[in-house]
């Protein structure tokens, strides 16, 4: 895609957030009493969830465990998909959209390691407790599967959908003052959002 298609495709979903936000934002911030629209609880638990991602990489970091770790998250996500159900909620969009915050998380795990081993002075000189991470990562599961089911009507695809992830997210970016590593990771956790 050229640069000029990049600009128009960013200026024109600047404009559409603009006009969602300023006409028919007031009922979607009235809904949610958030500035970030409808999609806004949703995605500031999302990026809740990254900002957990800095304690898990900081918790593995130079311990030689892996960032990845298939078993827990085979076990985690046949969890979702069993609560989806139960929730009444699609439990393949369920576990997409939980697919999707595993791989947010390992972005940013590999991201801090990364800068960690090319500048130890910025490494961690505390180790958080793995077990107490895992209890807060499912505490935001709930949180966020309660999301899902207060957000489904607003989460079918199309443009109107993609609208209010982009509004959540520019706003999140903003508010949370997210730097490019968690911008990145907001973006993969967003994916299956619609």
């Amino acid at each position: 895609m050229s640069v000029r298609k990049s600009v128009r495709r960013f200026s024109a979903t600047i404009a559409v957030v603009l006009a969602v936000l300023t006409l028919g934002g007031t009922k979607a911030m009235a809904a949610s009493d958030n500035a970030a629209g409808r999609l806004g609880p949703l995605t500031e638990l999302v990026v809740q969830r990254l900002q957990v991602s800095d304690q898990v990489a900081a918790a593995k970091f130079g311990t030689g465990k892996p960032i990845d770790d298939p078993v827990r998250e085979r076990q985690e996500l046949a969890e979702v998909r069993e609560r989806a159900a139960t929730l009444g909620i699609d439990p393949d969009r369920t576990v997409s959209f939980f697919q999707d915050q595993i791989a947010a998380s390992k972005v940013v795990q590999r991201g801090l390691f990364d800068r960690w081993t090319a500048h130890p002075d910025e490494a961690p000189t505390t180790r958080p407790d793995l077990n107490e991470i895992r209890a807060e990562l499912d505490q935001l599961t709930t949180s966020l599967l309660g999301q899902l089911v207060a957000t489904d009507g607003v989460r079918r695809p199309g443009i109107t959908c993609r609208v209010e992830v982009t509004a959540a997210q520019l706003s999140a970016i903003v508010v949370d003052r997210l730097d490019a590593l968690h911008r990145n990771a907001l973006r993969v956790a967003s994916r299956s959002v619609c």
